[in-house]
């Protein structure tokens, strides 16, 4: 009987078979599609837009063609008839250059004088109206061919007339007039021709040449010799900026950056070479003229040239101004008047320069600032690292002055200018940190055309100047949150502006600059400007001392002085709840660098050593107690602990004791830190002080080594602390294990150092505590396995006893080490302990094989021969006659066994 399906079952059944038919009809057509398009000839290019099908990859066909099918590989295509042409022209046309050089080398002396100028002049006119018959044929690249053939006949021509015309005159300035006459004609030829290619950027560079070899073939000066070289730059940029096609104008860039670069090498090598400030003033002009002619062509030239030209033109006014007075200064002092003109340049923002040429002469600005920079800091690192060379001679006596205690070789007069230096972009830098919004608005027209567009007008601006004032809100970039401009570009800060080089923006990037690239915020590079005024201004002060070469003393109180001051700031910053900024965190990091720099420099004189040392401990605690953060709070109180671990070192060198005698002294440090550490509890300033008095343990049994009885007290007083530290419940789980590895290391010291050399000497007061916080665990958690709480401990001494026991001859051990395991199997059998059964039966039974081995040896020595063997089978027949019975004893045992813990 056939089933009927209800209606609503047989509905859907249809509608899937339906919708199957439908993607099987649609495949169908798409393949159909397919072979259409195979069988008509391929367009250039597909149709934008299509979606490729199932059947294939890629697009490959014309308009509305579907995809190549999947394993479908193109045939090769013949080469294309143009490319084999070229490479026909070329090669001919390289043959007869060939042909022509060889004829005029080689040939030319067998001719007369009307026979050499009738064949230069025919093959010279006819390369040269060749290609203007083949333009209008349209063999472009055979006239391309024939016109490279011209110029180097024109090049073979002027050879030719000064090897015979003029032979007398100067090759160099003949070289000159002939580049120049050869320049102009081809520049009109290829002018005359428009569609050669190469003409113009050969006559291009033929036109480098005519000036330099002229002032060559003078013996004019250097001065000259530069301005010829700048006058040919500033042709080529002409070239660049007016020129048609793209091979004219990349070829007058090249020509333009190398001969303008030579007439700025030139220009500084003469203004630094100068011997007195009027010796310097026409170099300066050449670079001057430079400057004005870079700065001219960065007005019309597109973005990154803009930019290039504007540094090139900061970079040689700089050089141009301070060449002058930078003679009349003393040695060592040309640094600051260079930097003073690369600063003046900053005045370039209340021009009318376009933005991008402004923004290369600021950022020629900045590396004139971190040039002199690099040369001012190398010195502080001296004034820093010096002291280190008093290590080797602590107490030696105090030095006469700053420089004899530092110990450098620097040539410190020359030095002179570097605080100056130092200090003035100190200060330059605190003034942007301190009128940020200012600053801000002042820069803000310098901001990229694509960060303008991100958001609402001026929203980068009040952005910046929101953040300068430090106070975070919606928009504001520095707080990381979208502002105005960010909310259609969404990049947290776009449109903020930047008012120094190489930052076009704060922070994010407008619709049209790259919206992947993060730029820092404008509270990020506010911080780092106060930052850096902290840093260089603490660095001019360090090094104003040395180059002053004040007395020691004055020394080591300024250098305090400075410590007090950071660690002020830092204490100020780290309290202002604004979290971690880079300000505070530069301070500290400044406070315990100079801290260690003068507590090392103190190190000549005692007092000296107890006064610095005493006082930095002293401010070191005051700011941990007023720090508000966790972080400097700790790295306060470190520090603090520190000087104080040292002053105790201080004390024992003091009072004539040996190192290991000045041991026990620097416990005193952690001793307090464990008492503090339990005042603190959970403090998170309470484990950096302990780790720090920990280290300071660690420093006092490092003296105690050399000595045993010394080190062992040492380490049993360190025992002590750890065991006071494991009082408290957080710090018990480490400190508890550590002070009683400590008073096993103490016992054992003391041992060895009084020649104890039983083992049961050393092993029995490891297994003593043991065994007893085994119990206390097993007290605990009776479900503990007895291995666990009893193993290590009976292991420790039962173990090392044995192995002397069986190389011991005396009787007294292995009747001792008996009645021990003895008593050990029988508490195990009474309490169900398993490691106390198996330990103590196995040592048991093998101390009493060793007590009875020399009788066993005799019995068996007197019993006859054939009775060993008998014995054994006998017990072979027992067993095997009860081998069920022994099976299942073994298993009980073995269950009772694992019945225990």
């Amino acid at each position: 009987m056939e089933h009927v399906p209800p209606p609503a079952e047989e509905l859907a059944r249809l509608d899937r078979e339906l919708a199957e038919l439908d993607a099987r009809r649609a495949q169908l057509l798409t393949r159909r599609a397919w072979l259409l398009a195979a069988l008509r000839p391929p367009a250039p290019t597909a149709a934008p837009g299509w979606n490729p099908s199932a059947w294939g990859a890629p697009p490959g066909g014309g308009p509305g063609a579907p995809a190549q099918p999947w394993g479908y590989v193109p045939p090769k295509q013949p080469s294309a008839p143009r490319s084999a042409q070229n490479v026909l022209l070329t090669l001919g046309g390289l043959l007869l250059t060939v042909a022509a050089v060889a004829f005029t080398l080689v040939s030319w002396g067998s001719m007369g004088i009307g026979g050499r100028s009738a064949v230069l002049a025919a093959v010279t006119l006819g390369a040269l109206t060749a290609p203007a018959v083949l333009l209008r044929r349209k063999l472009a690249a055979t006239a391309e061919a024939l016109a490279a053939l011209a110029l180097v006949l024109t090049l073979l021509d002027a050879y030719a007339v000064h090897a015979v015309a003029a032979p007398d005159t100067d090759g160099l300035g003949f070289t000159a007039v002939a580049s120049a006459v050869l320049a102009a004609l081809w520049a009109a030829y290829g002018l005359a021709l428009g569609k050669l290619r190469l003409p113009l950027p050969a006559a291009v560079v033929l036109a480098q040449w005519p000036l330099l070899f002229w002032a060559w073939a003078a013996g004019a000066p250097a001065l000259v010799v530069g301005w010829a070289l700048l006058a040919t730059a500033v042709l080529d940029g002409t070239i660049a900026l007016l020129g048609k096609g793209a091979g004219v104008r990349i070829t007058a860039c090249v020509g333009g950056a190398v001969m303008g670069f030579s007439a700025l090498l030139v220009g500084l090598t003469l203004s630094t070479t100068a011997s007195g400030p009027l010796s310097a003033v026409a170099p300066g002009a050449l670079l001057l003229t430079a400057a004005a002619a870079a700065l001219a062509g960065a007005w019309r030239a597109p973005k990154g040239f803009a930019r290039t030209g504007g540094v090139v033109a900061g970079l040689a006014a700089v050089a141009a101004v301070g060449g002058v007075p930078a003679h009349a200064v003393p040695d060592g002092w040309q640094v600051l008047v260079y930097l003073l003109c690369g600063l003046a340049l900053t005045a370039v923002v209340r021009s009318r320069l376009p933005g991008n040429a402004t923004r290369g002469v600021l950022a020629a600005s900045g590396a004139v600032l971190a040039g002199a920079l690099v040369w001012a800091l190398p010195p502080v690192a001296a004034v820093l690292l010096g002291p280190v060379t008093l290590l080797p001679d602590v107490w030696a006596g105090s030095p006469e002055d700053f420089r004899s205690a530092l110990g450098s070789t620097l040539r410190w007069p020359e030095l002179s200018a570097a605080p100056v230096v130092l200090a003035l972009v100190a200060g330059l830098l605190g003034a942007a940190y301190r009128w940020w919004p200012s600053l801000a608005r002042l820069a803000a027209p310098l901001g990229e055309p694509g960060a303008a567009s991100a958001g609402a007008p001026g929203a980068g601006v009040a952005g910046a100047e929101t953040a300068g004032a430090g106070a975070p809100g919606a928009g504001t970039p520095g707080a990381g949150t979208p502002g105005a401009g960010a909310a259609s570009a969404g990049v947290p800060g776009a449109g903020a502006a930047a008012p120094w080089p190489g930052w076009p923006a704060w922070s994010g990037a407008g619709a049209g600059s790259g919206a992947g690239v993060r730029r820092p915020s404008g509270t990020a590079l506010r911080g780092a400007a106060g930052a850096g005024a902290v840093a260089l201004g603490w660095g001019a002060l360090l090094l104003a001392g040395a180059v002053l070469n004040v007395p020691y003393a004055l020394a080591l109180a300024g250098e305090a002085v400075l410590v007090a001051g950071l660690l002020a700031l830092a204490v100020r910053g780290a309290g202002s709840g604004r979290g971690a900024s880079a300000v505070p965190v530069t301070a500290l990091v400044g406070a315990v660098a100079g801290a260690a720099s003068v507590g090392v420099l103190s190190l000549a004189s005692e007092g000296a050593s107890y006064a610095v040392v005493g006082a930095l401990a002293a401010l070191f605690a005051g700011a941990a107690v007023r720090a508000g953060s966790e972080v400097p709070r700790a790295v306060f109180a470190v520090a603090s602990t520190v000087g104080a671990t040292v002053l105790t070192g201080f004390a024992g060198r003091s009072l004539g004791l040996a190192p290991h005698e000045t041991a026990p002294l620097v416990l005193l440090v952690p001793a307090l830190t464990v008492l503090l550490g339990a005042r603190l509890r959970r403090n998170p300033v309470a484990l950096p002080v302990e780790l720090t008095g920990a280290l300071g343990a660690l420093v006092a049994v490092g003296l105690a080594v050399p000595d045993a009885p010394f080190l062992a007290l040492v380490l049993a007083l360190c025992g002590v602390l750890a065991a006071g530290a494991a009082v408290r419940p957080e710090r018990r789980p480490v400190a508890g294990y550590l002070a009683a590895a400590l008073f096993v290391l103490a016992t054992w010291v003391r041992l060895a150092a009084s020649e104890v050399s039983f083992p049961e000497a050393y092993t029995l007061p490891v297994t003593a505590p043991a065994l007893v916080v085994g119990f206390l665990r097993r007290r605990k958690a009776p479900e503990a396995s007895s291995w666990t709480a009893y193993g290590p401990g009976l292991a420790a001494t039962l173990l090392p006893s044995l192995a002397v026991a069986w190389t011991d001859t005396d009787w007294l051990r292995p009747l001792l080490l008996g009645v021990a395991a003895l008593v050990v199997t029988l508490l195990g059998a009474r309490y169900r302990l398993q490691a106390l059964l198996v330990l103590g039966g196995a040592v048991l039974a093998l101390d009493g094989l060793h007590e009875l081995a020399p009788y066993v040896v005799q019995v068996a020595g007197a019993l006859p021969r054939w009775l060993p063997p008998a014995l054994a089978g006998l017990l072979l027949l027992v067993v095997g006659a009860t081998y069920e019975q022994r099976l299942r004893d073994a298993r009980r045992l073995k269950d009772a066994l694992g019945r225990m813990r």
